[in-house]
C-alpha cells in the first residue's frame, strides 16, 4: 500500500510540474464554460440599425426613441431615401432598416393603414427573425402605452422584408461558416504538426545545420499545404453550389483571392503553433481546442457578436475567421466588390505578415 501511495504522489508531482497539464486540467474547462456561457445566446443586444423616416412626425419619432432606449438596438444611421438601403446593407454595418410610411401619424386614425416596414439582413436567418420580432414587440408596446389601447387594434401594419435571403434558407448561413471552420482547422492543424514532426522523428537536426534560411524552411512548410487547402476550398464551393444551391452573387476572382489569403493566414497560424510546440500531440491539441471553439463561437458564424459581452467582442477582433466570414458573405450573398471589404482584407494581410514574422523569429531562436 505504501508503494502504491508513493507512486500516486510521484504522479501528482509530475502533473504539478507540467504547466501544460495544469492548464489543460484547470484552464481549459474554465475557458470553455465562460465562452459557452457568454457567447451562446439566442438573444440580441446592441444591434446596429438604420431609420428611414418618411413621415418625420410625432408618432414615428416616439417609436424611434423607444427603439433607441431599448438595449437591443443602436440607431447607427438615418437614411434619406430607399436608394440608400441596399448600399447601407452592403457596407455590412447595419442589420436592419426601419421605414415609416409618409402619412404614418395621420393613418393611425384609420386602423390597418399605417405602415411600418422592417427590412433585415437575412444572411443570418435566425438573427433576422429575432430582430423582426423584437421591433414588432416594441411597436406593440408603444401602441398599448401611448395610444391607450389594451389590447391594441392593429393600428400599425408591420411589413417584413428579408434582404439577400428572402426564403430564409439556413444553408446561406451555414455554408460560409462551415467553409471557414474547415479551412481554418484543416490548414492550421496540418501545418501545426509539420515542424513538431521533424523534432519527434529526429530530422530537425538536419534542418538546423543546413544552409537553408529560416524563412525558406517556413515557406517550404507552407507551400504544399496551400495547394492542398485550395483543393479543399474548391470542393467546398462546388458542393455548396451544386448540392446545396448556394448562390455566388459576386466575383469568382475575388472569392478565389480571398480564400487563398485566408488559407495562408490559417497556415501561418499553424506554423506558429508548430514552432511553439515540442510534440505533435501538443500541437494537435492546441489546434483543436485553441482554434475550434473561438472560430465557432467568436467569429459570428452562429451567434451574433454584438450580443456578446464587450471583452469577448474585443477578443473576436483577433479571430481571422470573423473577417473571412464577413468577406465571403459579402461576395457570395451580397455580390459586392472589393471596395466594400477592403478593410477586412487588409486586416487578414496584416495578421498573416505578423504570424509569419513571429514564426520565423521563433524558429531563429531555436536555431540559436
Amino acid at each position: 500500500m505504501k508503494k502504491f501511495i508513493g507512486f500516486v504522489k510521484k504522479e501528482f508531482y509530475h502533473i504539478f510540474r507540467d504547466k501544460r497539464s495544469l492548464f489543460i486540467l484547470f484552464g481549459m474547462p474554465v475557458a470553455q464554460i465562460l465562452l459557452f456561457g457568454f457567447a451562446i445566446s439566442n438573444e440580441i443586444n446592441n444591434v446596429d440599425i438604420a431609420i428611414l423616416d418618411k413621415a418625420d412626425d410625432k408618432n414615428s419619432k416616439e417609436i424611434i426613441v423607444n427603439l433607441k432606449a431599448s438595449k437591443y438596438f443602436n440607431v447607427l444611421d438615418y437614411l434619406q431615401s430607399e436608394k440608400e438601403i441596399e448600399t447601407a446593407f452592403q457596407k455590412g454595418k447595419i442589420k436592419a432598416v426601419v421605414t415609416f410610411d409618409q402619412d404614418f401619424a395621420r393613418n393611425l386614425q384609420r386602423p390597418k393603414t399605417s405602415k411600418l416596414q422592417i427590412i433585415t439582413d437575412a444572411t443570418n436567418p435566425n438573427v433576422a427573425n429575432t430582430i423582426t420580432n423584437y421591433i414588432n414587440s416594441i411597436v406593440v408596446k408603444y401602441q398599448m402605452v401611448n395610444l391607450q389601447q389594451d389590447p391594441p387594434p392593429q393600428l400599425v401594419q408591420s411589413e417584413s422584408r428579408m434582404s439577400f435571403n428572402p426564403a430564409l434558407e439556413s444553408v446561406y448561413m451555414f455554408v460560409p461558416g462551415v467553409m471557414t471552420v474547415i479551412l481554418m482547422l484543416v490548414s492550421a492543424m496540418m501545418t501545426s504538426i509539420s515542424i513538431t514532426r521533424e523534432k519527434e522523428v529526429g530530422t530537425m537536426e538536419i534542418l538546423l545545420v543546413s544552409p537553408l534560411k529560416s524563412s525558406t524552411v517556413i515557406a517550404g512548410k507552407v507551400v504544399p499545404y496551400i495547394f492542398l487547402s485550395l483543393i479543399n476550398a474548391i470542393v467546398i464551393v462546388l458542393l455548396s453550389v451544386f448540392v446545396f444551391h448556394m448562390p455566388i452573387m459576386g466575383s469568382l476572382f475575388w472569392l478565389s483571392i480571398e480564400s487563398l489569403l485566408f488559407i495562408v493566414t490559417s497556415l501561418s497560424l499553424g506554423i506558429l503553433i508548430s514552432t511553439l510546440s515540442s510534440t505533435q500531440q501538443t500541437a494537435m491539441m492546441i489546434s483543436l481546442m485553441g482554434l475550434m471553439l473561438p472560430t465557432i463561437l467568436l467569429s459570428g458564424f452562429i451567434f451574433p457578436i454584438e450580443s456578446m459581452p464587450y471583452p469577448l467582442q474585443l477578443i473576436s477582433h483577433i479571430i481571422p475567421a470573423k473577417w473571412f466570414i464577413i468577406i465571403i458573405k459579402s461576395i457570395m450573398l451580397k455580390g459586392v466588390g472589393f471596395s466594400f471589404f477592403w478593410k477586412e482584407t487588409l486586416i487578414l494581410v496584416v495578421m498573416t505578415i505578423f504570424l509569419l514574422g513571429l514564426s520565423i523569429k521563433k524558429y531563429k531562436i531555436r536555431l540559436a
